[in-house]
């Protein structure tokens, strides 16, 4: 009979998923971000956890000739893509959408997407992990 994981072995295997999927975010550039973002969540709601009211905002600066985004606007891309490859690893696609858009107990009952666009990227990244680390109570 195997035995249940230690917790330090538990750990390990959490902090090598975040830093894999920090890793893959930050060896991206940003209109690729953006484009691969807009394919999993969608452009509005790319342009709102970025901060931007256009909605149309995400799918210009996925364009080569695109704007650039603004330094914030871009680390909350950056952060939201590693937050996505982190859930889509433990839980796949449809799971990480519905994280991202729904009311999420280790958020105030706020979604994923309000609190990156308000900047609440340590929570964030807490609810995240505790989906990861299957201790998503709340």
């Amino acid at each position: 009979m195997a035995s249940a994981p230690s917790s330090a072995a538990a750990s390990a295997d959490a902090q090598a998923s975040q830093n894999s999927a920090y890793r893959r975010a930050i060896g991206l550039d940003v209109r690729e971000i953006a484009r691969r973002l807009n394919a999993s969540l969608g452009g509005t709601l790319v342009s709102a956890l970025a901060g931007s009211s256009d909605t149309k905002s995400s799918h210009k600066w996925a364009k080569a000739n695109g704007p650039q985004p603004r330094p914030e606007t871009v680390k909350r891309l950056v952060f939201a893509y590693e937050q996505w490859q982190k859930v889509v690893e433990a839980e796949g696609e449809h799971v990480a959408r519905v994280w991202f858009i729904g009311a999420n107990p280790w958020l105030g009952y706020d979604t994923p997407i309000n609190a990156i666009r308000e900047g609440r990227l340590p929570e964030v990244a807490a609810a995240a992990q505790a989906l990861v680390d299957d201790s998503f109570s709340g």
